[in-house]
């Protein structure tokens, strides 16, 4: 059967020279089964290959049907960012510590990408977030995230308080260090460690986590994620906040700053070994249901 993808581009974790034994493992692997191959420009420079393509990561995308992470889940939402608008699938490649996105393990290289690249997989779409802050009427900052979207206080030991509107209907103010917006795929990363719900991969769902809110009430809430979450600032004073969108920083938002969450129009696509199980993967990656010697 031909394979359902004849040009892949790679995508390395960025300045780990560590990488270099899988890089190559990879790229001769993909080479020699006569892949068009692109490789990032700061990842070239690992490969054996003096006849290897440089290519920067925001132009990689132009080069190819199939991008491979080789990394942890920071390579890939870094893959994911350069490939949303030309809705290209992405594989991930291990090489981190939990990796909830990158399932495919170093061991098992070779024989998984036989499996996948016979068109042998499962497809996943995952929903991003836009973010836009809004100064005067007029937006002066955007950007996307697939896992989180946080508020947080920035360089001030004060808390600030938030008040968050749900399509226009007002749904609390809090005193908080800040608040997560997480989409299911961010579910299991800094919302977790806040304390909020994992989320299935398939639902149509945000969940809203406040970070050390002030009323022990607060509590973390799922809605719908075909809704507008606006996020302003109740302080009388110019406080110090910062807007992340997967730990990319939007600095300097100010007290009359408006954000503005909503789903992004162009979701990511995912592809998984053939028998991928996501209840399978929480218990491995969280060490859950372990049974007794």
């Amino acid at each position: 059967m031909p394979t359902p993808f004849q040009r892949i581009g790679i995508i390395g974790k960025f300045g780990d020279p560590g990488i270099a034994s899988t890089l190559n493992e990879l790229y001769h692997y993909l080479q020699n089964r006569g892949h068009g191959l692109a490789v990032d420009s700061q990842s070239a420079g690992l490969i054996d290959d003096s006849e290897v393509v440089g290519v920067h990561i925001e132009r990689l995308p132009e080069h190819c049907d199939l991008i491979i992470a080789v990394g942890g889940d920071g390579t890939f939402l870094a893959a994911a960012r350069a490939a949303a608008d030309f809705e290209i699938p992405l594989l991930g490649v291990n090489l981190g510590r939990l990796g909830f996105l990158v399932d495919i393990s170093p061991e098992q290289l070779s024989s998984r990408l036989d499996q996948i690249l016979a068109g042998q997989f499962k497809t996943e779409q995952r929903q991003r977030l836009r973010t836009v802050i809004i100064r005067d009427g007029e937006i002066i900052h955007q950007q996307t995230a697939v896992n989180e979207v946080v508020v947080h206080r920035w360089v001030t030991p004060s808390m600030i308080e938030i008040v968050t509107s749900i399509d226009g209907v007002y749904l609390n103010t809090q005193r908080s260090d800040g608040l997560i917006v997480a989409t299911p795929t961010g579910s299991t990363a800094y919302s977790l460690s806040a304390g909020g719900p994992i989320l299935h991969p398939a639902l149509n769902a945000l969940v809203l986590v406040p970070l050390n809110p002030h009323t022990l009430s607060n509590r973390p809430i799922v809605i719908d994620d075909n809704v507008e979450i606006e996020i302003r600032f109740s302080q009388i004073r110019q406080i110090n906040a910062l807007v992340t969108c997967d730990h990319l920083e939007i600095p300097d938002v100010r007290i009359n700053d408006k954000i503005v969450i909503k789903k992004s129009d162009k979701p990511i696509k995912i592809l998984h070994p053939a028998d991928h199980d996501f209840f399978h993967t929480l218990r491995s990656k969280l060490n859950w249901s372990g049974y007794p010697a």
